[in-house]
This record gives structure tokens, sequence and C-alpha cells, in this order.
């Protein structure tokens, strides 16, 4: 996710750090070099613009020239500005107080929108809500036998009306049968194109006229860049958006619509899709990703996963472990063997801060994650809790014993020690975890 872009602000910023005190022209160079990383990143060229401007006075003034690390506060102000960028918050669905919810899903055909609904009632479904999924593209039978597929998966209930071509009724009906089954929320796949077209935008007024949702959510291929913030201009303008979805932010590697899309349009992104399993899926938290774009990490989101096929006890006891800094490679290695019923391993390990760099050197599967354990297992408890006491005689016994190389141990050492720094500044500083989480 975003890696291009991560990669290029790491390099500015690692430049940064070695250059000690910094002047006015200094500040300037990083500016223009940030400036040139969001648009090759496919940032919007206005949304640049008024990024670089928003930031400039706060990097040339005071704050960074006369600070003891002015590194860190310049990388602060540049993360402060991509969490502005980004929407500063997150923006939660809006669910009605009694009755049925009504979500509509909206976008361009092979955007994600079948795919999504179901990942959205799975969601729901696991907050204890009762979701009923609605089949309304009538113009691609393939939709809606799809739906059924994936509402059998997740055993959620799927409405659909065989032969049936009337959208908006097909809407209505399935909204009045949510209400009487009693179901929380029901949730409309519409119909998409190719491209957009007037009798496809004239059918979804007519079904938003139908069902008059709370939410009003356009599924959109972040790895489209530019037109995707284009395509929401124009379903903002016809239908009234609340929000997008950005599907396939695990396969963009720039980041320009993630970051170009509510700026332009003015409406929060509140879902991100970061991969095809049903459970890929997240609350766009605008904080997490800027972190996740300069490498910071994103353990958060990893309690969050964590919290799903952890107990409540375990759940605490890491967090409490993050926040005191006192994570071990014994922690690491049981963190890792529960990431593989997250999701994708490589994915998940740039969220934990100081690995990204790991992750992104090599191409991180489940045979890695093996290697990875069978180092640890040759450690001895000890040398688990306190990889200091690792002299040169440990690490060629660990070598041997795990079938790998000293320079692997080496490496996993590195990266653990830039990991438990990266969590004590979490700990002191603005990133610390809230006591929601603990």
């Amino acid at each position: 996710m975003l890696e291009s872009l991560s990669g290029r602000l790491s390099a500015i910023f690692e430049r940064l750090r070695s250059r000690g005190k910094l002047n006015d022209a200094d500040v300037s160079e990083v500016l223009r070099e940030v400036r040139i990383a969001l648009l090759e990143a496919d940032v919007n060229l206005a949304v640049v613009k008024d990024f670089i401007a928003s930031i400039r006075p706060r990097a040339v003034g005071a704050e960074v020239l006369e600070s003891m690390t002015p590194a860190q506060a310049v990388i602060a102000i540049v993360r402060d500005g991509l969490v502005e960028l980004l929407g500063t918050r997150l923006a939660p669905v809006r669910f009605e107080g009694t009755g049925a919810t009504a979500v509509m899903l909206a976008g361009l055909q092979g955007s994600g929108k079948t795919t999504h609904a179901a990942k959205l009632a799975l969601l729901w479904k696991d907050e204890g809500r009762r979701p009923l999924l609605v089949a309304c593209d009538v113009h691609r039978p393939a939709a809606v036998e799809q739906l059924r597929t994936l509402g059998a998966q997740i055993q959620v209930p799927v409405y659909a009306e065989d032969g049936a071509t009337d959208a908006p009724g097909i809407a209505a009906r399935a909204l009045e049968q949510a209400r009487s089954a009693g179901n929380a929320v029901a949730i409309f796949d519409t119909a998409g194109r190719l491209q957009i077209d007037e009798p496809m935008m004239a059918e979804l007024e007519q079904v938003k006229a139908a069902i008059r949702p709370s939410e009003t959510l356009l599924v959109v291929d972040a790895m489209t860049g530019q037109e995707a913030v284009n395509v929401a201009q124009v379903f903002d303008r016809r239908i009234g958006l609340t929000g997008t979805i950005l599907t396939k932010l695990d396969g963009d590697s720039r980041g320009g619509a993630a970051l170009s899309i509510r700026a332009v349009t003015g409406k929060p992104v509140k879902f991100i899709g970061v991969g095809e399993k049903v459970t890929a899926l997240e609350p766009f938290h605008p904080e997490r990703l800027a972190s996740r774009i300069l490498g910071m990490g994103d353990m958060l989101t990893l309690i969050e996963k964590s919290q799903r096929v952890f107990d409540e006890r375990q759940a605490k006891e890491l967090a409490t472990k993050i926040r005191k800094a006192s994570f071990t490679l014994a922690d690491f290695l049981d963190q890792l063997r529960q990431l593989k019923r997250m999701g994708s391993v490589q994915d998940l390990l740039k969220m934990i801060p100081g690995m990204g760099k790991l992750a992104a050197a090599r191409d991180i599967d489940d045979s890695e994650l093996a290697r990875v354990e069978a180092i640890i297992l040759s450690m001895t408890p000890k040398e688990r809790a306190d990889p200091r006491v690792l002299n040169a005689s440990r690490r060629r016994r660990i070598a041997a014993g795990s079938g790998r190389t000293v320079q692997d141990v080496n490496r996993l050492v590195r990266q653990f020690e830039a990991s438990q720094k990266m969590m004590k500044s979490l700990g002191r500083g603005r990133g610390h975890i809230p006591p929601s989480l603990h």
C-alpha cells in the first residue's frame, strides 16, 4: 500500500536527519522534494499546492529552525498536514436509532461494489448488527449470483427478485422486508457501467429516491488514480454522496486517490479495501494512514485486528507491552503467528513500527515467517527477552541452529530494535494508545 510514496518520503527524511541544524534553504529543499514525491504519486496538482502552502509557514518557522531535533519537527509537521489533507478524523457511518438503516453503494462496473457490500455486511454482523444484502443490479445477472454466493459465505441473507427489472421497486420492497424482519441495516448493491452514462445515473437517482438512504457511498478503485477523483465528483453532483470506499488500496503503490479524493470532493473516505478476502476492509483513519505513509507503522489498526482473534486479556496485555515498550522477541513471534489469521503477513508487518523496511525490502510471506520463527526459537528465553545479550558467538549459534545466516539474525535483531525505539516514542508522545483500546 502506497509503497512508492512511502519510500520516497522516507528517503527524503532519512537524508534530512543527517543534516543536524537546518536553515531556510534546507527546509525549502525538503518541501520541494515532498512536492515532487506527491505529484509523482499522482496526487492532484491543486491538492499538492494547497498542501505545501499549508505546511510551509510552520516548516520554515522557529518551531523547526530552533528545534534540537529539526528533522523530527519537519516530519511531525508533514504528518499533521497529511492528516488534515485526509480528513482529520474517522467519519463513522450514521446508523438510524430505530428501524433499518439503508446504505446505498454506487460506482462503476469493476470497482468492487458487490464484494464490498459483503465486506460491509460481515463487518457489521461482527459488530452485532443484523444486515441484509440487497441485489439491485438488474443489468448484470452475474452480480445477483455473486451477491448470493458471498451472502452464503458470510451467512448473511440476500434479497433478490429473479427476472425483475425495476431496480427502484426492488429496493423499496427490500427495505420494507428489512424493517419487518428486524434487520438493522440494508446494504443496496446497485448497477454500474464501464463508464458514466445517463441511464445509470437516472436509475441511481430513482433508487435513492425510493429508499432515502442514510448513507450513499461511492465504491471507487484507488488504482485508477486521478480518474477515481473525477468519477467521485460526477457521482456526487448527481446523487449526493455521504462518503467513499477506496478499494484496491493494497495494490496502489502511489496513493494519489487516497490523498486527493477527500480534498477535491469534500466527502470523507469512510472505508478502505486492503485485499480480496471478505475480511479485508478497514474503517478509514486519516492519522493512521498518514503514519503508514511516513513509515511509522500503524499499531492501533494492528491491535484492533488482533482483538478479533485474541481474547480481551491478550489484547490488553499486548497494548500494555507496546505502551511500555516491553514488547519482546517472544511477543513478536506470537504476533506473527496470529497475523496469519488476519490477512497478508507482509501488509500487516508494515503496521509494526520499524518493521516497514524489512517488509518492503523482502517479499515476506508465510515461508519468511517460518524462517523468522526458526531464528527466534533458536534463542534462549533470556535472548528473546533481551536481544542486547546477543554477542557474536551467540548469533553464530542461533544462525546454525535455525539454518539461517548470521546476517539473517543480525537483520532481524536490527529491525526489532528499531521497532522498540518507535514504540517508546509512541508511548511518550502524541501517538500513545488511547484508553479505549487497552
